[in-house]
């Protein structure tokens, strides 16, 4: 049924194990897979009294985001080699993961997202919200929640 899954991953513990299981699906259902990292952009710093003044220029900030990005990327694609699965990946600057990650999958024609549920309960599950609910409610592309 599924041919082209998208694979988000943000680095963490939880997003590791969902990411050894969607690779362990994509090689049961014969899918490819496509690994998204949405790196942050540069912060913008306010100058003024008290403030911390960041030395890191944006040009060193986007060098340690490619960093980052490498590394959570080629963990996921040594899982999809171990597996024998397909695997590309891909990253984009963003601040709003969401955004990316379904801009992502539409780019790349995937027929699925799997991600994690990163698990906010209660009041600050609903007054921040999280990024995969975010997912669930605009993508157009269906998403399969692994908790």
């Amino acid at each position: 049924m599924f041919k082209h899954i998208l694979v988000p991953t943000d680095g963490s513990e939880l997003s590791q194990a969902t990411a050894q299981r969607a690779v362990s699906f994509a090689k049961e259902t014969g899918a490819r897979v496509t690994v998204f990292f949405a790196k942050p952009e540069y912060p913008i710093a306010y100058f003024g009294e008290g403030a911390l003044i960041d030395p890191t220029t944006p040009e060193k900030f986007a060098e340690l985001a490619d960093q980052q990005a490498a590394q959570y990327l080629g963990e996921v694609q040594a899982l999809c080699a171990a597996a024998g699965v397909e695997c590309n990946t891909t990253s984009a600057t963003s601040d709003i993961p969401y955004e990316a990650i379904i801009e992502a999958a539409e780019k790349s024609g995937a027929d699925l997202i799997f991600m994690a549920s990163h698990g906010r309960r209660g009041i600050s599950g609903f007054l921040l919200g999280s990024e995969t609910n975010k997912v669930l409610t605009h993508s157009k592309v269906p998403v399969l929640v692994y908790r």
